[in-house]
């Protein structure tokens, strides 16, 4: 790519040029997860792992909502009733950027979530790896130019 920069995640940005013939999409806007027990998939994502429900707020029962909206500051993690929780190797992996990778995996392990120890798949890329209550793949992710 001519004049390539790099964004905030270490990709490659297109030039004015290459923007232009890709410009029919403008940015993630969700990731939709199914899931079988909504009750439980809330309070780990909320209580857990810390996102705040964005729609319907307020609730102290999530089990009769088909659609829960949780803010990941970059987009919307939606929760959709109705999984079938058929996960295979090559299911998606929702990966949450931290700032200290150390601390935030110490927070976590503190709230009673499993996951992995800290690894370097990449120079300057640190990354720790869990699964929610169903059996869904997360990362915490941190990298030194953060």
């Amino acid at each position: 790519m001519g004049d390539a920069r790099l964004n905030a995640c270490g990709y490659t940005v297109p030039n004015k040029e290459e923007a232009a013939a890709v410009s029919l999409i403008a940015e993630l806007m969700e990731v939709i997860l199914y899931v079988q027990d909504m009750n439980a998939q809330v309070s780990f994502y909320r209580d857990k792992l810390g996102l705040s429900v964005k729609y319907p707020q307020g609730l102290s029962d999530y089990s009769q909502e088909f659609w829960v909206e949780l803010d990941t500051g970059a987009c919307i993690l939606v929760l959709h009733g109705g999984g079938q929780k058929r996960l295979g190797p090559d299911s998606p992996k929702i990966v949450f950027r931290v700032a200290n990778i150390e601390a935030a995996r110490s927070e976590v392990l503190n709230r009673d979530v499993q996951i992995g120890e800290v690894r370097s798949p990449a120079p300057s890329v640190w990354v720790c790896d869990g699964k929610d209550p169903e059996g869904n793949k997360f990362s915490i992710e941190s990298r030194d130019s953060d």
